[in-house]
């Protein structure tokens, strides 16, 4: 597998690929990946997703991955590192790494708001003159410019975290959150007395502040959220239902399956089968 590095915070490029072999890639750093035009199929973490003109796709670090190019397709990639991201002082973002880091459980394009389509194609467009016209403080520019898509990218993976949650929302209910995200895979840490004890609150008062900040119960938060991502694996991976059974800390496939057929009424391996073919086509 190759590994690769940046020696620099900020890295901005422009690519054309006609064909592209698949193998194993992995970054130290996290990139943003721009579809200008083109189409193929980019696998990261073993999900499988489709890409296509205009898609924004976010790889975090240590993410493995590798491309399939099917149309001669042309991309401009923003490479920052993890300090960077650290060490920036984002006006009202308290955690912009751990909102980034959510992207590692999703697949393919993360631009949910259609308004920042239009956004994102502008700060494409600015980037790409700058590379290839630079100027007078070209450098400031496109910093101020990869700032903007942080944020952007940020915004959309956060809109598809919780649906109701406020752009003001307490920094307490998004550190919930990311704490909710981050231990998905252990059940014992994802109960309400382990997360009351963590943040310092009652079991009671928990329930009522999360539901008031987000307009859901936490319990109902953990299990789409759990949901969303045993989709994702049946969807995008070739993961075995045993894998994912370990992964989620479920008993046995019986387990999984009984809290599977509570949303979906179908098994595990009949979804697959029903929307397996279609996901790759999305």
């Amino acid at each position: 597998m190759r590994r690769e590095n940046i020696d620099q915070l900020v890295k901005v490029e422009y690519h054309q690929v006609v064909n592209c072999p698949l193998k194993d890639n992995q970054f130290s750093f996290f990139q943003i990946i721009y579809v200008i035009c083109g189409g193929g199929f980019l696998k990261i973490n073993n999900n499988t997703a489709s890409y296509s003109k205009g898609s924004l796709i976010l790889l975090t670090p240590n993410d493995q991955h590798n491309l399939e190019v099917i149309e001669h397709t042309e991309f401009l990639l923003v490479k920052f590192s993890e300090r960077y991201v650290k060490d920036y002082k984002w006006n009202s973002i308290n955690s912009m790494e751990c909102l980034l880091y959510g992207a590692s459980y999703l697949s393919g394009c993360i631009l949910q708001n259609k308004p920042d389509v239009i956004l994102v194609d502008s700060i494409v467009s600015s980037l790409l003159h700058g590379i290839n016209h630079p100027d007078l403080f070209q450098e400031e520019l496109t910093l101020h410019y990869v700032n903007a898509l942080i944020v952007i990218a940020a915004r959309n993976i956060s809109k598809m975290r919780v649906a109701h949650v406020a752009s003001n929302t307490d920094k307490r209910v998004l550190d919930i959150i990311n704490y909710i995200q981050g231990n998905i895979h252990d059940p014992s840490l994802l109960k309400v007395s382990s997360i009351a004890h963590k943040f310092g609150f009652s079991e009671s008062y928990l329930g009522s502040y999360f539901k008031k900040q987000c307009g859901e119960t936490i319990q109902h938060y953990i299990l789409n959220y759990k949901m969303r991502l045993i989709e994702h694996r049946l969807l995008f991976s070739d993961m075995r239902i045993n894998e994912i059974v370990s992964e989620f800390g479920f008993s046995d496939e019986s387990h999984l399956n009984k809290f599977f057929k509570k949303t979906h009424i179908v098994s595990l391996t009949e979804f697959r089968k029903s929307k397996g073919r279609i996901a790759m086509q999305v």
